[in-house]
């Protein structure tokens, strides 16, 4: 589950994934991470769907707005569908892969699959006389995060960017001229900042769908497409010139034939959000013509957040390179005249704060920084100071807590407010067992002034429990012990701080329970020997019941043996008289 739920919102967060680690904070070029109650979430109006964070966050919590429902529904429409496919694809597959993937194309649906270089050639060749004719600096405009960018944060360079189409643009309205325009238009590219692209307002309709690489090659598995079981196969139109290069630093200007020395000053290749971001701050509308390429990625497109394969930038530039090298254009016929022209709206984001700086310094106060050497700008947080950091709090895009030292210095302060107000005795000793540090609860069992700090324990106490934990004799000592000359029954707890060298003792005061274990100990042990006295006294009664009653039965017996023996004469009597 996403944080956002606009559905045209590119970047999102994965809520399930998401740790608090602030990396997608510090990594954001425009800090367009907003974290609220613990969980950062990507603000949409300030997202430049660049997708930096998208390529950093170690948990894979950043994610782009997955379009493969939208294209199925479109392949499946019957209407004629094209693929324009960005010229990062040869850096991005295997040589051979991409002498199946036209094929590989056409069996998902496509009618007409052709190269976006055929509208990168489009626009280098309408940007040259237009470079020719400036008499200003000019911003190509092929990278649409370095655009939006420009929009939102630098709106004041807007009036340098190249009023023309991206290469994407290009070749869509290339193809529906070409094809149609009920042709529908698939891009696939490793951008997905293309996505949102495809959404402005003076653009829609031109591309109806962006998927890049990792979602393409979703795409092949879902309907089990094995580009090893495909045909080689060319695709439907080939760009002109260098064009294929387009998608690395330099590669437009190349692509437009004009002279691309890298030691020329009028011309300037950047990428990276860094150095983008540095030469922007150099254009001036008094300096003199000069041409800026700026890809926002590093490296370029061949490093976008679409690709998911393995390896790194610089063998993916490598590889399209000699994609380019080994198939050059064959084709001569040049492509139809096009209107690529655009316009490029200003939408600042960082409205004027009323009374920004007398809250800054509220929230400084508040972190413990109202002082300019308490102000370590570590970076922890993900701003680059906590001057930034505070500022982000009161736009609502940060917390306070977001702090570490801030959060530090809480704990520690809640860690001795538990440590005075605990009614447990607590002391801490350092490796000579020496008092460092005791609370009330401590002071008040053995009677220990404040003075107390420094003196050795055994001036207190029995030290055998610290000296059994110090000596490793045991790791824990928990034990209930007497100590008589404060009338103190306790449960000694102690244990060490390895790394701090150091000793906690802590003392849970028993000496009621005592008493009372000692009062039913001895009812017990009254009980014990009144039992024992009756078990004796009714073994002597049974004793005498015994005597008694064997004396009386052998009288008994004597009885009935007389009886017995005058009955018996008495029978012979009277059978010697009849």
């Amino acid at each position: 589950m996403t944080s956002e739920a606009n559905t045209q919102q590119v970047v999102f967060t994965n809520d399930a994934r998401c740790r608090d680690c602030y990396r997608c904070v510090r990594v954001c070029p425009v800090k367009a991470i907003k974290v609220e109650k613990d969980q950062a979430c990507v603000d949409p109006e300030r997202c430049i769907a660049c997708g930096t964070c998208i390529r950093e966050c170690p948990q894979g919590a950043k994610t782009y707005r997955r379009d493969l429902d939208k294209a199925e529904a479109i392949l499946k429409g019957g209407t004629l569908v094209a693929a324009s496919i960005a010229p990062s694809f040869a850096g991005v597959f295997e040589a051979w892969e991409c002498a199946r993937l036209p094929a590989a194309l056409r069996r998902l649906g496509f009618k007409h699959v052709a190269e976006t270089a055929v509208g990168a050639y489009l626009v280098a060749r309408d940007t040259t006389p237009m470079i020719k004719a400036a008499s200003k600096p000019v911003i190509c405009t092929a990278c649409p995060s370095v655009v939006h960018y420009i929009e939102k944060y630098d709106p004041a360079r807007a009036g340098y960017l190249l009023p023309l189409v991206s290469p994407m643009m290009a070749h869509a309205r290339h193809i529906k001229k070409l094809k149609g325009l009920d042709t529908k238009v698939i891009f696939i590219g490793p951008c997905a900042a293309k996505k949102a692209e495809a959404e402005r307002r003076e653009l829609k309709g031109l591309v109806d769908c962006v998927l890049t690489f990792e979602e393409l090659e979703e795409l092949f598995r879902l309907r089990g497409i094995d580009l090893k079981s495909c045909e080689e196969s060319s695709f439907d139109e080939e760009p002109c010139g260098k064009a294929r290069l387009f998608p690395i630093e330099g590669g437009a200007l190349a692509t437009s034939d004009m002279a691309t020395d890298v030691i020329d000053e009028k011309l300037i290749f950047v990428s990276g959000f860094e150095e983008v971001k540095e030469v922007l701050r150099a254009v001036d509308g008094n300096d003199k013509p000069r041409v800026i390429e700026p890809l926002l990625c590093p490296h370029g497109c061949v490093n976008g957040p679409g690709i998911k394969k393995e390896g790194n930038a610089f063998d993916r530039r490598a590889r399209l390179i000699k994609y380019a090298v080994f198939h050059p254009s064959l084709s001569t016929a040049e492509p139809s005249v096009l209107d690529l022209s655009t316009y490029f709206s200003v939408k600042p984001v960082n409205a004027m704060i009323e009374g920004v700086e007398e809250k800054i310094r509220q929230v400084l106060e508040k972190t413990g920084k109202s002082r300019l050497e308490h102000q370590l700008n570590c970076g922890a947080c993900g701003y680059s100071s906590c001057r930034e950091q505070a500022l982000a709090v009161i736009r609502g895009m940060a917390e306070a807590e977001m702090c570490i030292p801030y959060m530090r210095r809480l704990a520690e302060q809640r860690s001795d407010r538990i440590m005075e107000t605990s009614p447990n005795g607590i002391v801490v000793l350092d490796h000579e067992l020496k008092i460092l540090n005791f609370n009330p609860a401590f002071g008040k069992m053995f009677k220990a002034s404040p003075s107390a700090a420094g003196r050795h324990i055994s001036q207190f106490m029995d030290p055998d429990p610290f000296e059994k934990v110090a000596s490793g004799e045991c790791a824990l000592y928990d034990d209930v012990r007497s100590h008589t000359a404060y009338g103190l029954v306790a449960r000694e707890v102690v244990y060490a701080l390895q790394t701090e060298r150091q000793y906690v003792g802590m003392f849970i005061n028993m000496t009621a329970q005592g008493v009372a274990f000692e009062q039913l100990q001895h009812v017990k042990d009254e009980t014990i020997q009144q039992a024992r006295e009756l078990h004796a006294h009714q073994i002597e009664m049974a004793k005498q019941l015994a005597s008694f009653l064997g004396s009386y039965t052998a009288k008994g017996e004597q009885l009935v043996q007389k009886l017995v023996e005058a009955v018996k004469d008495k029978k012979i009597d009277e059978n010697r008289g009849g």
